[in-house]
């Protein structure tokens, strides 16, 4: 007998047990034999329990964003060590070499996170060395962000979330179920996840190039108060511009063998995340390797 493609039209709970799919929701418990089952549409919203996901999966899948952050970071900064910024040269080192080692061993979500938090500090003092004076970062503060800096990290931070938040909804997962961050972080803690490997490639990009370039500009496009640094209307239409047309550049994706654009690409790592889940496929988020 051949495998058969599956359609889940309620709402309900998926996990895996043993050799079979378990699909629960108030009529009761259906059990989707592995051997059999070729794909699964879920047709409504489906929660994918994290009760049925041990220690080391929840881990696995933390440690891959996290090796994902810095492998997308090393390929951006990499643009600007190869054009002269040769005191990027110690960071890219331990980018590549020493984080793959840090993940490799047993850790921890508390240890893992701590290396998450060291890749991004480090990133962040990287910005002396290619970004005029009044960009470089001192400390990254959110709420509400101090310097046109952390205005701008924070405004394109919030425009990626939303646009994972929706593409996440296409692929019917769990918006509440989260894997690095923990998900009292946020209703929509998932999107915390996915969206971070697109930080480096889709924020960090747009705001190198703007602020390189001089189209946004300390002196015309910030509100600076006492304590806190916003865009100003002007900035934000240049910001919002820039953020979009990189969302929708397609390149060509060297696995699938077609052009995609950054925003099908969060969607896809959202089903990566379903194959991990339901088949036990290794998760491997988004890499600007993957580019041909």
């Amino acid at each position: 007998m051949g495998k058969h493609t599956r359609y889940i039209m309620s709402m309900g709970e998926l996990s895996r047990k043993d050799n079979s799919i378990l699909f629960r929701n108030e009529k009761g418990n259906n059990y989707i034999p592995v051997e059999d089952t070729r794909e699964i549409y879920c047709l409504n919203e489906i929660s994918m329990n994290t009760k049925f996901l041990d220690f080391a999966s929840r881990a696995g899948i933390a440690k891959a964003i996290v090796l994902g952050i810095a492998e997308n970071i090393y390929e951006v900064l990499y643009h600007y060590y190869k054009h002269g910024k040769k005191e990027l040269k110690e960071f890219l080192y331990w980018l590549k070499e020493d984080i793959p080692n840090f993940l490799d061993k047993d850790l921890d979500i508390k240890h893992i996170l701590f290396i998450e938090g060291q890749i991004w500090m480090k990133f962040y003092d990287s910005f002396k060395y290619f970004l005029p004076e009044d960009f470089i970062m001192n400390k990254r503060v959110k709420r509400p962000p101090d310097n046109p800096i952390n205005a701008l990290i924070s405004f394109g931070n919030s425009i990626l979330y939303s646009r994972t938040i929706t593409q996440i909804y296409n692929t019917h997962l769990n918006q509440t179920i989260s894997f690095l961050h923990e998900p009292r972080e946020s209703r929509f803690s998932l999107s915390l996840d996915l969206s971070e490997v697109f930080k480096p490639v889709v924020v960090y990009k747009s705001i190198f190039e703007l602020v390189n370039n001089r189209k946004i500009q300390v002196d015309k496009h910030f509100v600076k108060k006492f304590n806190y640094c916003l865009l100003n209307d002007s900035g934000k239409k240049i910001f919002i511009e820039s953020i979009e047309n990189r969302f929708s550049n397609v390149f060509e994706h060297k696995i699938l063998k077609r052009k995609i654009s950054y925003e099908t690409a969060i969607k896809l790592d959202g089903y990566k995340l379903i194959k991990y889940c339901m088949e036990g496929k290794e998760f491997k988020p988004f890499s600007l390797k993957e580019m041909m």
